[in-house]
């Protein structure tokens, strides 16, 4: 039997929580209603879905059911002041941030101006002379080239003393945003924020591309056409969906749906000189954050976030592949920082004892700061706790937080904003910038907020469970319904399954470069075998090894190996 060799790491003790099993009446139901087998049912109705149409709509989205993007609140007044720029000639700055989202929407909404109006230019923020959002740099950067409207994406919600000051340069700004917004909203033209309390708009989990899609959507309709002429600007909304990590589900999945669509069969020029560079055939959402994603966030962690938004509008396919080469040396210098700073930060935190406490916060002036949050991912995953990594940024000290699932980050930031600059985010993933002598003040509050607001149980690594099943029912025709459920991702996550009674038939080893993954080739009772793979996995060798029986927790995948395609198990975890 072969021993592994294991990297220096926290190993967890899963939480399996099995989801409730919808009625038994209603899963026979659904399955004679839609010809299906009960566990697809049973699938179905743990998200929500019903009836024949319900599942009709979820099964084959349709652009027909994109919501009137006049339903958001200002959607007219950003509309109108638009119309009024081109019709007087006025100079428009497209400006967002410098992440995956923002770069992508000043992409998808500078692009479409200029199909029927010249004068649009794009403005990124630099990260490290600027920071996040809207930027003082940035209004006198529009003051002094003749700009005298700013249209802001993914951000700008909480930028109420930037835009006074534009607004007394004589500067208009238009916000598309779908960040919480602060108790006050800043005095714009247009304020376009489905997370606005007055906004009656149905779909609140838009990402910021999503809303600025919906500007482009209302502007085309104003023009006379119709969503047709929007689809190949989808490829933009897809990966910010995915790289956003926002809600696959209502309208976020008939978007996703149709860019991908895009993506696979009509990608934009950028998007091919990236793919070449990866050399993947049929993407599907999960290869769209992790090929795509952090190649144009790249950019902005490593240089400048205009490199990739000059990729994503480029239509030269020489030019772009030469664009697409720079930013994967971007990526990989990346990679480098991240692993390179990861290292440290565990160091810093196993030298200075800090394993007891329910919070990670970490600091070095010399990090980089386009990699801190990647850093704050990785911990969160090595200690399973609220986690913010800082470094210095100017005469501040600037800082990514990431989240446990099931422990909003923000709100726990919110509480300790006395000794804070600037903070804004989400439940799970936020930023903010505080004065250095402020530090150890804020990470005692931090830890202090956290302790007493937590649930201890969201400490520990919570695997969700849709269904036990058996070995016989995963089938070729069950593996093709199974992915008609894609795109996956929040609100409609891959179903995980779980079996009992498994047993190696005598192949289990440690695989990979240091031993880290387990291969397995399962049975269960008399059923057919099925080679399974636990990425990270290593440690759970005895296991599965020793022939004893164990039950598995795994998603259903396929193998393609030398053009041959096969099932596999995707393992999560393994008990006895």
């Amino acid at each position: 039997m072969e021993a592994c060799v294991l990297r220096f790491e926290i190993f967890y003790i899963m939480r399996w929580t099995l989801k409730p099993k919808p009625s038994e009446e209603k899963i026979k139901e659904l399955a004679s209603a839609l010809g299906v087998n009960k566990i697809i049912a049973t699938l179905l109705l743990q998200r929500g879905i019903e009836t024949f149409e319900e599942a009709k709509a979820f099964f084959r989205p349709s652009l027909d059911e994109l919501h009137d993007p006049y339903l958001m609140k200002d959607m007219d007044k950003a509309v109108e002041r638009i119309e009024k720029a081109i019709a007087h000639k006025e100079n428009i700055l497209v400006y967002g941030d410098y992440d995956v989202d923002g770069t992508t929407s000043v992409a998808l909404l500078s692009s479409y101006l200029k199909t029927f109006y010249p004068n649009v230019a794009t403005y990124i923020p630099d990260r490290y002379n600027e920071g996040y959002g809207v930027s003082y740099q940035g209004i006198d950067f529009a003051e002094d080239n003749g700009f005298s409207l700013i249209i802001a994406l993914d951000c700008g919600v909480k930028a109420i003393d930037k835009v006074a000051y534009a607004s007394e340069k004589g500067i208009d700004f238009i916000i598309c945003d779908h960040h919480r917004p602060g108790p006050e909203l800043p005095k714009a033209v247009a304020v376009l924020d489905p997370k606005r309390d007055d906004c009656p708009y149905p779909f609140k989990e838009l990402c910021g591309c999503g809303v600025g899609f919906k500007l482009a959507q209302a502007l085309a309709a104003n023009r006379g056409q119709t969503i047709t002429d929007l689809l190949l600007y989808l490829d933009l909304v897809a990966t910010a969906i995915g790289a956003d990590i926002v809600p696959i589900t209502g309208e976020n999945r008939i978007l996703a749906h149709y860019g991908l669509k895009v993506i696979n069969g009509n990608p934009r020029v950028g998007f091919q000189a990236i793919l070449q560079q990866v050399k993947k055939q049929q993407l599907t959402i999960t290869d769209v954050v992790f090929l795509i994603a952090p190649r144009i966030n790249a950019a902005g962690r490593m240089k400048h976030g205009n490199h990739a938004v000059t990729l994503l509008v480029e239509t030269d396919i020489e030019k772009a592949v030469t664009w697409a080469a720079e930013i994967e040396q971007f990526n990989t210098d990346r990679r480098d920082a991240d692993k390179r700073i990861t290292e440290e930060a565990l160091v810093q935190i196993s030298e200075n004892e800090e394993q007891e406490r329910l919070t990670t916060v970490v600091y070095d002036q010399n990090w980089h700061k386009g990699v801190i949050g990647i850093v704050a991912s990785r911990l969160t995953e090595t200690y399973y706790r609220p986690t913010l990594v800082f470094t210095k940024s100017g005469e501040k000290l600037a800082a990514s937080a990431r989240s446990v699932k099931g422990f909003d980050v923000y709100n726990a930031l919110e509480s300790c904003s006395e000794h804070i600059e600037q903070f804004g985010g989400h439940k799970y993933a936020a930023g903010l910038t505080l004065f250095e002598n402020d530090y150890e003040k804020f990470k005692e509050a931090f830890e202090r907020v956290v302790s007493e607001s937590i649930d201890r149980r969201l400490l520990q690594p919570e695997i969700t469970i849709d269904l036990e099943i058996d070995l016989r029912d995963i089938t070729p025709k069950f593996y093709r319904i199974l992915r008609q459920f894609a795109p996956f991702g929040p609100g409609n996550m891959t179903p995980v399954f779980m079996t009992q009674g498994l047993k190696d038939v005598g192949y289990g080893k440690c695989v990979g470069d240091d031993k880290t993954h387990l291969r397995l080739v399962m049975t269960q009772g008399n059923s057919s075998q099925f080679t399974a793979i636990g990425f990270g996995l290593g440690q759970k060798h005895d296991i599965a090894c020793t022939g004893q029986l164990f039950k598995a927790a795994y998603v259903v995948d396929e193998n393609e190996w030398q053009g041959n395609v096969s099932l596999q198990l995707r393992l999560k975890d393994i008990k006895p």
